[in-house]
């Protein structure tokens, strides 16, 4: 596909492109098998595991976990109180949309303690692959490893297809927030994970891709993202920090994709 080609032309060193399809077929482009920093698109995987966690009953996503007042499911959609980095919270949970690395590493630990086990081990008997560091940005690994992420949340089966629908749908609608780097919302939509493109505007998934599409970015100038309405997933990793060029390249390559798709 000409349109994966665009990567060529990004300001970084290294970078990699996938676009998947429902049945597996897979069009790649890049350093493929090169490790690059997943940043915070790690939190899909983490959800995953944590979903896992959910239909095994090792938790609940209303079990209490976090502030007073806070459960799981509030933690896994930035709805907990808790700001990015600290574990004070700074908001009732429920009442603000408020991106934080320290909720979604809280909700690791939950499901963990729910494991009896360290959560870099639970989530390695789900995903196949090491977590390697921090449940909300930790992963660094090839294109090729976060593929089997795309899969999942295009096709599950480690899910069940209800759990990803529930995953997917907003949680606490009507929360105002900001994606951080990228701008604030009213209302900033997002599932158990995945955030939720919905009606944003100018976002960094694009405006040809449906209103369905969720995924997340990373800070490392990678994202993944799916989009059921066209039926695939695409998903990019890099060596070069988030930033402008991330802002206009990734919603003109989407658009590319989408109109050769």
């Amino acid at each position: 596909m000409d349109a994966l080609r665009q990567v060529d032309g990004w300001p970084c060193t290294t970078c990699a492109v996938a676009l998947v399809y429902p049945d597996g077929t897979t069009l790649t482009h890049g350093s493929i098998d090169t490790p690059l920093r997943w940043a915070s698109v790690t939190k899909l995987a983490t959800a995953v595991a944590a979903l896992v966690a959910v239909e095994e009953g090792i938790v609940d996503l209303d079990d209490f976990a976090g502030p007073p007042g806070s459960t799981l499911r509030h933690l896994l959609s930035h709805a907990s109180g808790l700001p990015f980095d600290t574990r004070e919270p700074v908001a009732a949970p429920g009442t603000r949309r408020i991106y934080s690395n320290t909720g979604i590493e809280i909700a690791a630990e939950r499901v963990g303690d729910g494991a009896g086990m360290p959560f870099a081990e639970y989530f390695e008997s789900v995903w196949g692959f090491p977590l390697g560091g921090s449940p909300a940005h930790g992963v660094v690994l090839p294109l090729t490893t976060l593929l089997e992420v795309a899969r999942e949340l295009l096709r599950p089966h480690r899910i069940a297809g209800e759990t990803l629908a529930e995953a997917v749908t907003v949680q606490f609608p009507g929360l105002k927030g900001v994606v951080p780097g990228i701008g604030r919302f009213d209302p900033c939509d997002w599932g158990l994970g995945p955030e939720l493109k919905d009606g944003k505007p100018g976002h960094w998934m694009g405006t040809k891709t449906s209103a369905a599409t969720f995924g997340h970015f990373g800070g490392g100038g990678g994202f993944l993202w799916v989009d059921p309405d066209a039926g695939i997933a695409l998903t990019a990793l890099s060596d070069l920090e988030l930033g402008n060029w991330a802002l206009e390249a990734w919603p003109r390559l989407a658009a590319a994709v989408l109109a050769e798709a």
